[in-house]
Formats: C-alpha cells, structure tokens, sequence
C-alpha cells in the first residue's frame, strides 16, 4: 500500500521554486527595459504567497470563485497559481465573450473578485452594475490609483505591497475545485467546466510525457492560446512542473511579435489555434522579414483542423514541425496528439503529410470510443464515421450547476459532439461537429475536408463551408473563401472550383463560391460558421 499524497497545485508551485528557483518567466511588456518583464521561479512563487495573502484579506475562502479577465502576462499567471494554492478556485473568463454572455458566467459562477487588466477595465464598467456577486476589482497594474470606474478597485502591485510573502496553503482534498472555465454552448449560455487539483496535476503529468508533447527543463514554451481558453492548453502548469522557462505574449500580440518573441527568447514550443499560425505565415509572406526558428522542435496547433498544406508550409519553408493535437474545456483540454509511430517513419512523404493532419492518438491515461447514432461501437477501420466519446482521469463528469450535463455526460462517458473516423493505428481524424456537417439528400458532407482542400490553393488565405438551404437536397454546400493579399481581384469561383474538382465525389462539390473580406471568429479564435450561416441563410446560388 502506498501513502496517502494528493496531487494538488501548490506542490507544482513547490517544485518550481525549489528544482528550479532561477528558471526564468518572460513577458513582453510596453514599457518596460528592454520590452520584456522577467523573473524567476523563485520570485514568482514569493509574488504568489504575497497574492494568497492579499485575497485572504479581501474575504476570499476556500471553495470560492476568482475571476480573471486578462491577457497572458507574469500577473495573469500569479493569478493562476494563487488562487488553487489558497483553496479558491482560478475562473478564466473569456475577454471576447458577448456582454450578457459575460454577466451570465460572472453571476453563475458567483465570482467574489475580479482579476482585470487595465486596458480591458471599460468591458467590466459597463457591466459592474449588472454583476453580482463581485466584491472586489483588482487592476493587474503598478499605477497605485487606477484610472477607472470600477467599484472598490484596487492596484494589484499595491495590494502585494502590503502582503507578507510567506504562506502556508490550507489543508486540500485533491478532488477540491481548482479551476473553472465556461465552454461555448451550441445552444443557450456558456456552459461551465471545473477542474479539480487531481485533474490539473495528472494533466499536467500526461502533457510532459515524451509521446505527447514532451515538455522538459530544457524548453522554452510560450503560449499564444489565451490563458482564458481551456485551461491555456495545460501550458501555464505543466511548463512550472518541470521547470521549463515561459514566454508570455502580453498585450494583443500580433504576427510580428509572436516571430520576434520566438526569435528573441529561443522559444522551443508554442501553441495556438490554426488562425495565429495561418496568420504568422501571411504576415512573412507579405512582409519579407526574416526571423530564425530553427529554437522551434513543435507548434502545438488546435481547436480545429490543421490544413496540411499549412502543416506542409511549415516543415517546408520554416523547417518547422507543426503538431496538431485536439481537446476541449471538458478535458483539460488534451485527448489526442500527433505523433508518428515507429512503423509508419518510412511512408511516403505525401503518406506522412496527411497523418500529420489527423489529430492523433489518444493520450496514455485516456479511453475513446467510436459509436453510432444508436451508441454501438465502430470499428478503427479508417472509414467509418461516428461521434467520439472520452473518460478518464482529467476529463469533467459535468458541466458546474447546469441541467444540460444529462445530455452530454451518459453512463460514464463524456459526448464530444465530434465526428470522426479512427484508424487501425488508433488515429483520429476528425470529420466535422455534428452541427457544422451538410447532410444533402441524406447523406453527410464533411465541411472541415472541403475548407483543408480549398485552403491549400495558394491564393487562398482562409476558407469557411456551410450549409446553405435546398429545395431538392435539404442542404447543399456553399464555400465562402478569402482571397490572400493580392489574389483579391484576380481568384474566381472557376479556380476554386477546378483545384478541388478531381478530390471529391461530384456531389460533394460546394453549389457556389462566395469571396468575402474576412470570415468570422469565435471569441477563442475558431471560425464562427453560426455567423455565416445567419448571413447566407436565404443565399439562392446565381441569385
């Protein structure tokens, strides 16, 4: 038998400032000497006690929730780790969300104080009045009186001033809450997802292993998914696990400054939705700047499909492995990452590209299935479609305070909503959500495989399909394209058409091509079809 140890955050705060007491955590700060804010793991756990105090004085308790509203910063990531070190639970709320979707999740998750950052404070003043359970704002800022109209707000530097740098954390069950995120919901308010310590830790644990995504020591990470979406993808945890240093992209980070960060800081491993990477290839496309990757080993990409011709980009132009992995807020996120099997080293390089673009085996310490609209298991034959379905250790067994839990967690199983085809390597390759595929004529019309086709056209930037109403077939497919910086007047439909013809089934070919300035984004960066669905849903082709 062994002892009794749970698995909590405060010990992987311990082992940072204990292993590695002089690793560093950079920031990139306007203003500061040299543009950069940088310290170690030694000061940033002291900076953490000193919070931990801080929120004991302002009436924080064990069980309560704090929120934070903020970009990825040093003070953002104090905030990460106070909050689970003195019992309370870190609420990462989403900057981008629509304002009642705000008020909603601030009064569901009762939030008694609210991290803010100080360019962000005129979003929350104009909510103040309608949030509440919130005692407090606290202005991640060094300005001693805070510019703003927020009700009983206080200077973050100015509130550790006052605190003593010396805690002890209260007596934790590795089951107590830690973390709290709200997930976007395909119908009705955002749904919240906590995080225990014990799902933190493990997730942390798997995210380290070598066959995922390896985290050590020797990196370098810098995360440029937002720290408010799903739980930043594990980074902010498991980088302080094993002592690797950390980037943090500050304040609206651009194109440009996520390559000069790279560049600057020797970064070994990032991670961000496929936008930013698509976006980062643009700008050195247009700009002609030169910068060197070659620190780079994995960009991490997810939360929607990888197009292998940007996978391809990478390795091709930028001598750069970019990794897709694949998750969800109700997992902490990580469920599956890519890496090559021994066996299969030797195929074909266009063989190896597209399984670069599957998303991966499921991660060790994980279960998947692979079920029919009846619930029966499918074979891992690479063909057959069907919705994926996760249990285990770091995978949520509800949504917090919400009846909509029935629908998604069954018998033990969390439904994803994701259709997919597996492999009998155990790869998965995911088709579409169930809301995002066309069913024409009854049958099914993967929208992800007709956007990875059009997208890798070299004239195209970004490609969105949806399904537009038909008269005959129910739904037909409509293709909205964005033309790169300088394709926009010469790219037709016939092009776009006649570069996917010979890929697909005829009638799986979009009904119509539709070029638009930009395609809409959801508040973590992923395309929001529901937009363009509203706007073509009375499209007549030719009309």
């Amino acid at each position: 038998m062994t002892m009794h140890y749970p698995l909590l955050v405060p010990s992987i705060l311990n082992r940072a400032r204990t292993a590695f007491p002089s690793k560093e955590i950079i920031t990139r700060l306007e203003g500061a000497e040299g543009g950069v804010h940088r310290y170690t793991y030694r000061e940033m756990a002291a900076r953490v006690n000193r919070l931990c105090n801080a929120l004991n004085f302002l009436g924080v308790k064990q069980g309560d929730r704090v929120g934070t509203f903020a970009w990825n910063t040093y003070r953002h990531l104090e905030a990460y780790f106070a909050s689970p070190v003195m019992g309370a639970v870190n609420h990462t709320i989403n900057i981008r969300l629509f304002p009642d979707d705000l008020v909603y999740i601030v009064n569901h998750a009762q939030d008694k104080v609210i991290f803010v950052d100080p360019d962000l404070c005129p979003i929350l003043e104009a909510l103040a009045p309608r949030l509440e359970s919130v005692e407090h704002y606290v202005i991640l800022t060094d300005d001693p009186e805070p510019a703003t109209t927020l009700p009983n707000a206080v200077s973050y530097e100015s509130l550790l001033a006052q605190a003593s740098d010396q805690f002890t954390p209260p007596e934790m069950d590795e089951w107590d809450p830690a973390g709290l995120c709200y997930t976007s919901a395909t119908t009705g308010r955002p749904k919240g997802v906590t995080y225990s310590h014990r799902a933190l830790y493990l997730h942390s644990m798997a995210e380290c292993m070598a066959d995922t995504a390896a985290f050590s020591e020797r990196d370098t990470t810098m995360a440029v998914v937002p720290m408010f979406h799903a739980n930043c993808w594990g980074f902010p945890y498991s980088s302080a696990l094993v002592g690797a240093s950390q980037v943090m992209p500050g304040v609206r980070p651009d194109p440009q400054a996520i390559c000069e960060l790279i560049d600057r800081h020797r970064v070994t491993v990032t991670a961000g939705v496929p936008t930013i990477w698509v976006g980062v290839l643009d700008y050195l496309e247009r700009s002609g700047q030169s910068y060197d990757f070659s620190s780079l080993r994995a960009v991490i990409s997810g939360g929607s499909a990888v197009p292998v011709s940007v996978i391809r980009a990478y390795k091709e132009r930028l001598g750069v492995d970019l990794v897709h992995a694949y998750g969800m807020t109700e997992a902490t996120p990580i469920v599956t990452y890519n890496r090559v099997k021994t066996h299969l080293e030797d195929l074909p390089e266009d063989e190896k590209y597209e399984l670069a673009g599957s998303q991966g085996m499921v991660v060790a310490g994980l279960e998947m299935r692979l079920v029919d609209d009846e619930g029966n298991d499918l074979p891992w034959d690479g063909e057959q479609r069907g919705e994926l379905l996760f249990r285990g250790p770091w995978i949520s067994r509800e949504y917090y305070n919400d009846e909509r839990t029935a629908e998604t967690y069954i018998d033990g199983w969390y439904h994803s909503g994701d259709i997919a085809s597996v492999d009998p390597d155990g790869y998965v390759q995911i088709g579409d959500r169930v809301k995002d595929m066309v069913k024409s004529g009854g049958e099914w019309i993967s929208s992800v495989d007709l956007e990875t086709a059009i997208i890798a056209h070299p004239d195209v930037l970004e490609a969105a399909v949806i399904a537009i109403p038909h008269p005959t077939w129910v739904e037909r497919p409509l293709a909205c394209v964005v033309p790169r910086e300088g394709a926009r007047e010469s790219l037709d439909k016939a092009q776009v058409m006649d570069f996917i013809r010979d890929r697909f089934a005829r009638w799986w070919l979009p009904d119509d091509v539709v070029f638009i300035e930009e395609i809409p984004k959801t508040s973590v960066g992923k395309f929001d079809k529901k937009v363009l669905r509203e706007r073509y849903q009375d499209y007549v082709v030719g009309g």
